[in-house]
Parts: structure tokens; sequence; C-alpha cells
């Protein structure tokens, strides 16, 4: 059986994409609304090191304390940029998805297709219509 986790906002447009993409899998996704149940420190940590990422790059910086944090200061180290986004979920920037293939930060939504195990089931258009999978579930260049 294919588990998968997706960290979501239902208020983010490639979020909410990146859940269609899943779902276009034929798999229902365990979903974390993650501003409700943020992920604990030890797991977010483990996310961004299985992503190979850095915590600077998981901050979301629109609509979030960014600026009035000082976050944009390239001093900070990871366990303060860590702190932030544990103290501000907000900060966590979204879609995170989590298969057996891997996490990934799925912006775009399409990032996605790299880690679902299973194919997409047929053709899948983005809410602003931007046609992604075709009608033989295969991604549109």
């Amino acid at each position: 059986m294919t588990i998968i986790v997706i960290y979501h906002n239902p208020d983010c447009g490639t979020s909410r994409n990146t859940l269609a993409l899943i779902r276009n899998s034929g798999v229902e996704p365990h979903i974390v609304e993650y501003l409700k149940t943020p992920p604990s420190r030890a797991r977010l940590i483990e996310m961004i090191d299985t992503a190979g990422m850095t915590p600077r790059a998981l901050l979301r910086e629109n609509g979030t304390p960014y600026a009035e944090l000082g976050l944009g200061d390239e001093t900070l180290s990871d366990e303060a940029l860590i702190d932030a986004m544990m103290a501000h979920p907000i900060l966590i920037n979204r879609p995170l998805v989590v298969t057996q293939l891997g996490v990934k930060l799925c912006r775009p939504s399409e990032a996605v297709l790299g880690i679902l195990p299973d194919a997409q089931r047929g053709a899948f258009a983005k809410e602003d219509g931007e046609q992604v999978v075709d009608a033989a579930g295969e991604r549109v260049p």
C-alpha cells in the first residue's frame, strides 16, 4: 500500500494542485494541515535533511513574519531558522510531500510527479487551466 503524506494548506492553490496530482495517481494521501498541526522539530529537521534542502530554502517569505523577524539575515544559524518555523508554522513553505521515494517541496505543484510511486491515471490541469498531464497520464512538456 502506498503511503503519501502532504503537509498542506487548503488556502494555497499550489498546495491544492499538488494534492489533486497525488489523487490523480490513485492514492488518497494522509493530509496534515500543518498550520493546525505543525510537524515536530525532529520531523521538520528529518524532512529538510531527506529533501536535501537547507532550512533557509524551506522558509516562506510572503504573507509571513519573515521580515519582521529579521530572517533575511544570512548569519542566522539553521537552528535559529528552525526555531522561527516552529514558533510560526506559516514560515514553513508548502506543500511538503513525503513518499517512499523521498521528500520534496512541491513548488511548482508538478514537482510532486518526481516522487509519486504510481503513474498518473489521466489528464490533469491546474486550477488556472494549465495542462500538466495528458489523457495518457504523461507529463505535458
